[in-house]
């Protein structure tokens, strides 16, 4: 592998602009030599933003022109799997923008395909590589907070704009709407703390939906797993409060934690005592943080420096999220 990796962007949507290309830019050991979008001017406008030498409106050409090592796909939730295994027939190693796939089915076909082409296959599931996230994690790991029983969270947003939204309204294109968008994430945060666990039935309910194609604008979901843990999530993209609202907890046997703010209990001389570690948290902002670490860690894991995230968790991830859907759509619990 070569000391600085080539690597194309598939999509100058905003989480190009705002997170990928401002971390790649700064970070050492890699070359963005080409973007792709479908709208040209915007590629090559932003192409010549970042200092970016070339700019395409097809993805073959960009895999066909340049010699590349890796790509980032950061396309509509649609293209995720066509995209993916373009990219895969190539001989690339990519990171995709979650979802991998809309389906369980398809990420299965992904993962198939990448180890048949021996090529690392990452999703960006970018709040993982939170600090206070990564806190939170080395508490359970070490097994300070006991056995996790529960996990709840929640992201409420206020997106007024329906142009904001875009192909997210779009069923076809998006897969689902805030339970996608937004519920996706932290499901994968809760099961990556509570160490993949296994589900055994979900129970759901989505409102706002416009019509057949339409999708949800909110929606809960609780998952109940092997050995009793269970997590809960509430999400909304029309939050009528005072501002953005992201934030995970765990309860535990032995304490309690959570992110947004970070804090961490214990009980210490018989008192509940906050024993988070102080000054841990980055200054940098949390979102930029994250996308950094993930690059990083993506370009270690190529380089045979780290390892790679077992991708079977994108399989269990997508499986209950085919089952939260199905049980708001019944109005029952769905058996896994």
């Amino acid at each position: 592998m070569p000391d600085n990796l080539r690597v194309g962007i598939i999509g100058a949507g905003a989480i190009t602009q705002v997170a990928h290309l401002p971390v790649l830019r700064k970070l050492k050991g890699v070359q963005v030599v080409g973007i792709c979008d479908t709208d040209m001017p915007k590629a090559k406008a932003l192409a010549d933003r970042f200092q970016v030498p070339d700019a395409y409106s097809d993805i073959e050409e960009l895999l066909d022109y340049e010699q590349l090592d890796a790509v980032a796909i950061c396309t509509p939730n649609h293209l995720h799997e066509p995209h993916v295994a373009a990219a895969l027939a190539k001989g690339l190693h990519v990171l995709v923008e979650r979802p991998l796939a809309m389906t369980a089915p398809g990420v299965q076909r992904l993962l198939k395909l990448a180890e048949k082409k021996q090529r690392h296959l990452m999703v960006g599931m970018s709040h993982r590589y939170r600090s206070d996230v990564q806190i939170v994690r080395s508490f359970i790991q070490s097994g300070e907070l006991g056995r996790v029983e529960s996990i709840r969270g929640s992201w409420h947003v206020f997106r007024p704009s329906r142009a904001s939204l875009g192909w997210r309204l779009k069923r076809d294109e998006s897969g689902g709407g805030a339970m996608m968008d937004l519920g996706q994430a932290i499901l994968d945060l809760g099961l990556w703390l509570g160490n993949n666990p296994t589900p055994l039935r979900v129970s759901a309910s989505l409102h706002g939906s416009e019509g057949a194609r339409g999708v949800e604008q909110a929606g809960s979901a609780f998952v109940i797993f092997e050995g009793g843990l269970s997590i809960f999530l509430d999400i909304t993209w029309h939050h009528v409060g005072d501002g953005e609202r992201f934030g995970l907890g765990v309860r535990g046997s032995k304490g309690t934690a959570g992110i947004n703010p970070l804090h961490v209990f214990k009980e210490l001389n018989g008192v509940p005592t906050d024993v988070a570690p102080t000054g841990s948290i980055s200054r940098e902002n949390p979102f930029t943080a994250s996308y950094r670490a993930e690059w990083a860690h993506f370009l270690a894991v190529i380089r045979g420096e780290a390892k790679p995230f077992d991708n079977q968790e994108q399989v269990t991830l997508h499986r209950i999220l085919d089952a939260i859907y199905k049980s708001a759509a019944e109005g029952k619990d769905v058996a896994l």
